[in-house]
């Protein structure tokens, strides 16, 4: 039988750089190469880029390049959008397709438009209302994946960019394990009378209950989440905020108690696990260094994901610290304050450090969708909720990206104001999913 090869996209350019080399990579993985020899580009018999100002071979596709790729610097860019396929565009330029697609994916994935000057939230971030996603209104779409669909369709072959298939990624942020247990004599006390003298005596029969041992705790969702997993047959991430401190945005249990411990242990040994690296430690590299390591010391293994709280991520700081630790997939790559695609990407991709003007071996997972951000800052009901994050599965799954998102345990209880949202993530899962029988 004769063997196969696959088919592989040669894409001809003047100039061969660093940023072109890594989108190029990023958008075709090990399926395109790159030269800048006519003689070799023109030899060629599968699919073809004229990626240059000349147009030189009649059937091959010819993009224009806006010049971004081939600089070294980081500078202001005039951003002018138009649509082309019914999609958002910018760079334009002129060939065979309006822009330069290359060049656009690159502004997007790199996140060019953090470094440059601009406004920060109230905790200190990259505002999404700086964002070119935001004020052309395609924040809510994994725009790069769409491109690449219409890029497909334009080189007329049967070349497969993406050779991937739709993945769903379950994560859950464990800021505060347990409402109840395991938290110390003091605060409990504080908080029965705290709860006493405001009036909520749900919450004051709630704890007792719990101390008593007639109810579990409220937080500890966990053996309901296992159900789900278990009858879908989905992989999560759990990540663990470890600070050694409670103060100000980091409020878990103390790591070191017995219950924080076996938590952490029954999860390791059965899913994926990271670090939740606490809001303190983005100011003080040994307590990164230490939270990091008494995971690791926990589960027996090297601690090689994260996800910042609060999604405390400073470019290129936050990513090179996390690096230097041992770091392998980060999962920040999202707003605190309204869901969708912040790098309009729907694929998992290599960091590029735009400051060294090298690519990194930081994989960066987007996700698209946080139970927090629904209800404190979208203002969502359960139900708009649902129909949000039906759509971003809906998307994604056209696409065949990897769509993650992002729950709390604490939003998934089976408190009054919190049923609700338990029962969406439960009908968002059994609409999408098939049970294992």
């Amino acid at each position: 039988m004769e063997r196969q090869t696959r088919v592989i996209l040669l894409i001809y350019t003047s100039h061969i750089s660093s940023r072109l080399l890594y989108i190029g990579g990023t958008l075709f993985h090990d399926a395109a190469a790159f030269t800048d020899s006519k003689e070799k580009f023109l030899a060629h018999t599968g699919p073809r880029i004229n990626y240059s100002n000349e147009r030189f071979c009649a059937d091959a596709l010819w993009i224009v390049p806006h010049g971004l790729l081939s600089e070294t610097a980081i500078s202001e860019q005039r951003i002018e959008c138009a649509e082309w396929h019914g999609l958002k565009i910018f760079f334009i330029t002129g060939g065979d397709i309006p822009f330069d697609i290359f060049a656009a994916s690159f502004y997007l994935l790199s996140r060019y438009e953090e470094y440059l000057p601009h406004e920060s939230d109230q905790y200190g971030r990259y505002a999404h209302t700086n964002s070119i996603a935001y004020k052309e209104d395609f924040l809510q779409l994994p725009l790069v994946n769409l491109w690449m669909q219409s890029l497909e369709r334009k080189l007329h072959s049967s070349f497969n960019i993406h050779r991937s298939t739709f993945r769903f990624i379950p994560t859950y942020d464990i800021d505060i394990a347990y409402s109840y247990l395991y938290h110390s004599l003091p605060r409990n006390v504080f908080g029965f009378y705290r709860d006493l003298l405001q009036g909520k005596f749900e919450q004051v029969v709630e704890r007792g209950n719990v101390y008593s041992g007639r109810k579990p705790d409220p937080f500890d969702v966990y053996d309901w989440l296992d159900e789900l997993h278990e009858r879908y047959k989905l992989n999560p991430v759990y990540f663990f905020l470890l600070a050694a401190k409670r103060k100000g945005v980091d409020k878990n249990i103390n790591p070191n108690t017995k219950g924080m411990r076996r938590l952490i242990e029954r999860h390791a040994a059965k899913y994926t696990t990271g670090i939740h690296p606490s809001w303190k430690s983005g100011d003080a590299d040994a307590l990164l260094k230490s939270e990091v390591g008494l995971l690791s010391k926990i589960i027996e293994r090297k601690v090689e994901r994260s996800r910042q709280h609060y999604l405390r991520m400073m470019l290129p700081a936050t990513y090179r610290k996390l690096i230097s630790i041992g770091i392998k997939d980060e999962y920040s790559m999202a707003y605190g304050t309204v869901n969708g695609f912040r790098a309009s990407y729907a694929m998992p991709f290599k960091w590029f450090d735009l400051e060294r003007n090298e690519n990194t071996l930081l994989t960066v997972h987007s996700f698209c969708y946080m139970d927090s951000t629904a209800v404190f800052q979208q203002r969502e009901t359960p139900e708009e909720a649902l129909k949000e994050l039906q759509h971003y599965f809906d998307i994604v799954r056209s696409v065949d990206g990897e769509l993650i998102t992002l729950f709390h345990n604490d939003f998934l209880t089976e408190q009054t104001a919190w049923i609700g949202w338990r029962k969406m993530y439960a009908d968002f899962l059994e609409k999408n999913f098939s049970p294992i029988t």
